[in-house]
């Protein structure tokens, strides 16, 4: 099957509020929802309904407002499946902690084998 030159239609986040709101407020189905706004559409080609109402419980109307089309840019630091990026600065830090803590580890450990190692050497003398 052949796609055709169709793009997906961009609708302004007035309009996908006003269709959520109206939902939500006359309680229609998203079916009932798709023959009032979208007669050109399938009926069970609801997807984005669903969506624009998860995000519109989730966010309020302001989510709607958000382009939220392709990826996330790199200055962001917000890829999908990477944490965003530290400072320089901070990022130097939690790596000194880390050593430092790493270092705390050892020395403890070896302080307990040292005071278990002489409590043994107590325990042979007596």
């Amino acid at each position: 099957m052949v796609k055709t030159g169709r793009r997906n239609k961009k609708y302004s986040p007035e309009f996908k509020i006003s269709v959520i709101i109206d939902m939500r407020e006359h309680h229609l189905g998203y079916r009932e929802t798709m023959r009032k706004y979208f007669p050109h559409l399938k009926e069970n080609c609801f997807e984005f309904l669903k969506k624009w109402e998860r995000i519109f419980l989730e966010e309020g109307a302001e989510g709607l407002m958000k382009e939220r089309r392709g990826r996330a840019g790199k200055s962001s630091g917000t890829r999908k499946g990477r944490f965003p990026k530290f400072d320089k600065k901070a990022e130097e830090d939690l790596i000194a902690e880390n050593q430092r803590l790493r270092m705390e580890i050892d020395y403890l450990k070896k302080l307990s084998a040292l005071v278990l190692a002489e409590e043994q050497k107590n325990d042979k003398k007596h």
